[in-house]
């Protein structure tokens, strides 16, 4: 399979490392002083796109894979306020984005307990719930997309709570409280806490190659597919 890899950091690198090894080919590399120079001729020499670059970027390269009629990969997050535009782009042009807020198998794994914790706790209104997630100070969106995904779990399942926020605890919101320190790949923790104790349960990331093989299969998986995708898709969960 014939890659496009759109951003080449850290994430792009452990991508591509993991790719080669399972024997695919990386023919194109996009990153900050290229990026104005691609066209729809560069994106078609693949067979997907798998897109890790910053959410000032990513609209623009799932517009130009649109165009190109290339599937793409999507694991940059904070764009979901125009995630309602992208998928009607998608559909009417008859497009592939898998989209994922994680691609890690263990945190998809997680997304599931979290729910079905969240359903047991909603009975239980002693408990207050919060969240803390702690990443490397280089990701730029507050909150992960991640812990977006975790909370949206939480407000569906808790009736006592309406919404989330990184700035304004309040009995109705779910506080969560975001971390950039060091170099930490990502945690993610949910507290039920009472006046007698604390139910917790966490996702600790130990690298970034979790995050790349799930990029990696999602493009095996996307790659002859059409419309939109995610990692319930993949993983059949």
């Amino acid at each position: 399979m014939k890659i496009a890899l759109l951003g080449y950091g850290k994430m792009g690198k452990e991508i591509e490392a993991i790719a080669l090894n399972r024997g695919h080919e990386i023919v194109l590399k996009v990153d900050e002083t290229n990026a104005d120079k691609i066209t729809s001729a560069d994106l078609q020499k693949a067979d997907v796109a798998i897109e890790f670059s910053t959410p000032h970027t990513v609209l623009s390269n799932i517009k130009k894979c649109f165009d190109a009629k290339l599937p793409i990969v999507v694991g940059t997050t904070g764009w979901y306020d125009h995630f309602e535009t992208i998928k009607n782009d998608c559909i009417t042009s008859g497009a592939t984005l898998f989209y994922a807020s994680n691609f890690s198998l263990g945190v998809n794994i997680f997304f599931k307990v979290n729910q079905y914790l969240a359903k047991i706790m909603n009975n239980y209104t002693d408990y207050d719930v919060s969240m803390e997630e702690i990443h490397h100070i280089h990701k730029l969106d507050k909150p992960s997309g991640t812990a977006i995904t975790l909370a949206e779990q939480v407000i569906t399942n808790i009736d006592r709570k309406n919404n989330w926020s990184i700035t304004h605890p309040a009995k109705e919101t779910l506080f969560i409280k975001d971390v950039r320190e060091g170099e930490v790949p990502g945690t993610h923790i949910i507290k039920y806490t009472s006046a007698v104790d604390d139910i917790e349960i966490m996702h600790k990331a130990h690298n970034r190659k979790g995050f790349a093989l799930g990029a990696v299969m999602a493009a095996e998986y996307a790659k002859d597919k059409k419309g939109i995708l995610t990692m319930e898709d993949l993983l059949a969960i």
